[in-house]
């Protein structure tokens, strides 16, 4: 198991490029296929492109390796985390929550009042975003809008 302190210590966001979009496209659907069957939702590799051109895209690196992947957009009012994957080999190691760190110092630094992300109802992450501050602020059909105070 990966000592948490010095894993965290040697990760690194870095502006992800169109040749990382075959690693994150196959990382969020690995994720999020589960979900897609459960409720019924149609997974479209098309939809994933088009939204990697008008969003920020991150990968999450650690000493050199992608461990994961982020993907943002903004308005005035907030930061809005819209992917968030992980690599399975590395969950549960405390990158997911060094990234919300990141994400809420971001928020602040854009002087953007709130960090918000939409999960599925019964995805596990939900218990990492309540940890990091997250509170639920309304309920979709299959999703639940979070968001905190960015500070």
């Amino acid at each position: 198991m990966m000592d948490c302190t010095r894993e965290t210590s040697t990760l690194q966001l870095v502006a992800a490029s169109d040749a990382d979009l075959p690693f994150a496209r196959d990382l969020t659907r690995r994720g999020m296929l589960p979900y897609y069957c459960q409720y019924d939702l149609l997974w479209l590799d098309e939809a994933f492109d088009q939204a990697w051109g008008w969003r920020e895209q991150w990968l999450v690196l650690g000493d050199g390796r992608r461990l994961g992947f982020c993907s943002l957009s903004q308005d005035s009012r907030a930061l809005y985390i819209r992917e968030l994957h992980i690599t399975e080999t590395v969950r549960g190691q405390g990158v997911g929550t060094w990234v919300l760190r990141e994400m809420n110092n971001w928020a602040a630094q854009r002087r953007l009042p709130w960090l918000r992300l939409t999960v599925f109802k019964n995805n596990p992450a939900r218990q990492l975003y309540r940890r990091e501050g997250f509170h639920e602020e309304g309920e979709e059909e299959c999703f639940v809008r979070m968001q905190r105070s960015a500070r």
